[in-house]
């Protein structure tokens, strides 16, 4: 198998998750969104545990994961939180 290729094919996903009961959104970055938003939720994350349970508020995924951190960089800085709080 050509693992070059199935690199080519792995996308990466930035998302944000917002807690339904408190004021925390928490931004991360993912080649399995659904499997990653379900750890979230069973509350195998030490960070976000505390803040159970979570809905998905955004997603953008990318070819390569530089491309993906640099977004992900981006909506933990003040101008990417202002956005994100805008959506919900």
């Amino acid at each position: 198998m050509n693992l070059g290729f199935f690199y080519l094919l792995q996308m990466f996903t930035v998302y944000a998750l917002k807690s339904i009961e408190r004021n925390y959104i928490y931004v991360g970055l993912t080649n399995n969104l659904d499997r990653r938003v379900a750890e979230h939720n069973k509350g195998y994350n030490k960070t976000t545990k505390p803040y159970l349970p979570f809905q998905l508020i955004y997603t953008k995924s990318f070819p390569t994961r530089p491309e993906a951190r640099i977004h992900e960089k981006y909506l933990k800085s003040s101008t990417g939180k202002r956005f994100l709080k805008s959506l919900v």
